[in-house]
């Protein structure tokens, strides 16, 4: 019966659910790559002013998800669940957009604060309803694998053509690295509402299954945070998503420094990161299939170890080899996500049985809190590194310098990532074990299944 309904939600349904992804990931990702040194390196801003200014609002931001995702479980409107949430992001990640992207020299730390603030705001909003509705789309253990395959490549896709428009503008259009940012905000704000617009008008917004409902409370989210298959996920989760947020942040000052690539080629090269893990998406997925999401969470985790210590023992001027590498060490990267919020989902069928309250939103806001500090933690470095001397806006460092930005870029990540492969050893929640939980609910609302797939 499960099974049936993961063949129910049709590919043209995904490729119109995932179409915000990529304006979402689009304006996640120069967050942490291109956006700080933006900031840093052509607007002048102090690096450790800039390097706070985005740990320090990303943390405050924290405190906003449990309180979306606990006014998410209780909508109930016309329009769906979390449809009005995704709608409700749009007009604040355009505003956003036009204030991060189009900044002048001469705005200082406040500005930078101000317009992250909206930021975070609206793009908390957008993907937490995003990732929520995905949860309701397919009751199938492997199911939603596959939903989440699909929306992990939307993710991609999005920031390969974030990626894409700065090269666009420097290589065919002869512009510079401040116009190369302005049209990765203009991209974003006119693809907010279009896709925005596709996905709610053609993908269903399944009703929540019955059960004793009731608003939570802050006992509910400590004692998401006390379950044993919870903590488990949001111990791997921060720690990978801190790995990726240091090289993230830190790629252009590694590359331009360490591997002496200018910065046309490494947007290719990053480019070229991101069609592998396009690529790569479906093979997590397969993989989770064979061997259950918590091993392949764990195999995709020592990949990034094997992938970085590849980058670090490479040189990469050269397009031969630089492209190669960069295509090898990108496979790993759509595994993480989109295995932890399937993997997520299939608790959410565990607290539901035990309690009767869904609590997908809730759930999912624990998941992107411990996304938010990995990926602000990793902003530290801009302040480890400015303690050290690095100067962002100088050709050339101190032996000193470069010897920890590469520290930090190779070497912290590596043990990150082999520590979340441990961490994720300690899930209990299984293929045989979820098949059982689904089994139960189903005796309790035998028609539930059935509704699902009628939406």
């Amino acid at each position: 019966m499960a099974r049936g309904h993961q063949r129910g939600v049709g590919a043209g349904t995904l490729a119109a659910f995932v179409g915000p992804c990529l304006p979402l990931a689009g304006f996640g990702l120069p967050l942490t790559i291109h956006l700080p040194t933006f900031y840093a390196r052509d607007l002048g801003l102090p690096l450790s002013a800039v390097g706070l200014a985005f740990l320090l609002v990303r943390l405050a931001d924290i405190g906003l998800d449990p309180a979306l995702g606990a006014l998410m479980d209780r909508t109930r409107t016309r329009l769906g669940r979390f449809r009005p949430w995704l709608i409700a992001s749009v007009p604040v990640l355009m505003t956003a957009s036009a204030l991060l992207f189009m900044a002048r020299p001469g705005v200082g730390p406040a500005y930078l604060w101000a317009a992250l603030v909206i930021g975070y705001a609206g793009f908390s909003m957008g993907s937490l309803s995003q990732q929520a509705w995905a949860a309701a789309l397919s009751p199938d253990y492997d199911g939603r694998s596959r939903v989440y395959g699909w929306w992990q490549a939307g993710n991609v896709l999005g920031m390969l053509l974030i990626l894409l428009t700065p090269a666009v503008v420097q290589l065919g259009l002869h512009g510079g690295r401040v116009e190369g940012v302005r049209a990765m905000g203009w991209l974003l704000i006119l693809a907010l509402p279009v896709t925005v617009a596709v996905a709610c008008r053609l993908v269903p917004d399944p009703c929540p299954p019955p059960g004793r409902q009731r608003p939570a409370a802050l006992g509910d989210y400590l004692g998401l945070l006390r379950r044993r298959s919870v903590a488990s996920l949001m111990a791997a989760d921060l720690l990978l998503g801190w790995a990726p947020g240091i090289t993230g942040a830190l790629f252009l000052f590694y590359f331009d420094q360490i591997k002496h690539v200018p910065d046309a080629q490494a947007n290719l090269m990053l480019l070229a990161y991101f069609v592998a893990a396009l690529l790569g998406a479906p093979l997590w997925s397969w993989l989770a299939t064979r061997v259950g999401k918590h091993r392949a969470l764990a195999l995709n985790a020592l990949s990034i170890v094997a992938s970085l210590a590849v980058v670090w023992l490479t040189p990469l001027a050269s397009p031969l080899v630089g492209f190669p590498v960069m295509a090898l060490a990108g496979l790993p990267y759509s595994g993480g996500s989109l295995l932890l919020r399937a993997m997520l989902a299939d608790v959410g069928d565990e607290l539901r049985l035990e309690t009767g309250a869904d609590r997908t939103g809730l759930l999912y806001a624990v998941l992107t809190g411990t996304t938010k500090i990995g990926s602000a933690l990793a902003l530290l470095t801009f302040v480890i590194l400015d303690a050290l001397g690095f100067d962002a806006q100088a050709a050339h460092n101190s032996p000193a310098a470069l010897a920890g930005l590469q520290a930090l870029f190779v070497g912290l990540p590596a043990l990150l990532s082999a520590a979340a492969a441990l961490a994720i050893m300690t899930y209990p929640l299984d293929a045989r074990r979820h098949a059982e939980i689904r089994a139960a609910l189903e005796a309790l609302d035998p028609a539930a299944p059935q509704a699902a797939a009628a939406e």
